[in-house]
């Protein structure tokens, strides 16, 4: 099997400006890489529609199998990363950000207000993760269970399911 590729976009101001560093960002690549993908340089941008589509577009141009966000899905007034990738996923996935939500929500009640949304454009999937570290490692134990599976069938591959007893 080829190695599949992945691309971390940070959506933030203050990383952006280079106030503090990707914190974030540079969780979420080791954690993509840990998983076997073969990473992209990460792109950092603001918290703008313009760009993040942007940037998207780029690494679907590249055919990158993982394109994942970090940041910008909160109800703040910049956070805008689910309305620049929502005109961009062809086949939402909402199993993806509940699965993200059911599994943080004892620890951080607030993971609730997280809007991040998940889809799949041709042979990409697209997930948005929210800004924080704790955010994003809970995301990577949602990216284990489930990409696997979605690259499987992106690619046509057929599955037989898996029935717990």
């Amino acid at each position: 099997m080829a190695v599949r590729t992945a691309v971390v976009i940070t959506a933030s101001n203050r990383a952006s400006a280079g106030v503090y560093a990707d914190t974030s960002g540079e969780i979420l690549a080791a954690g993509l890489t840990k998983l076997g993908y073969e990473l992209k340089d990460p792109i950092v941008i603001p918290d703008n529609i313009s760009q993040i589509q942007a940037a998207i577009e780029l690494s679907l141009a590249g055919n990158v199998d993982l394109i994942v966000t970090t940041g910008g899905t909160g109800v703040s007034p910049h956070d805008v990363t689910p309305e620049a990738t929502a005109p961009l996923i062809k086949k939402l996935l909402p199993g993806i950000p509940e699965a993200f939500r059911a599994y943080s929500r004892d620890r951080v009640p607030t993971t609730d207000l997280s809007r991040g949304l998940a889809g799949v454009t041709g042979s990409s999937l697209i997930i948005n993760l929210p800004g924080s570290p704790g955010g994003v490692k809970d995301g990577l134990v949602i990216i284990e269970r489930l990409a696997g599976h979605i690259h499987d069938q992106i690619a046509g591959v057929d599955h037989t399911p898996t029935i717990k007893a």
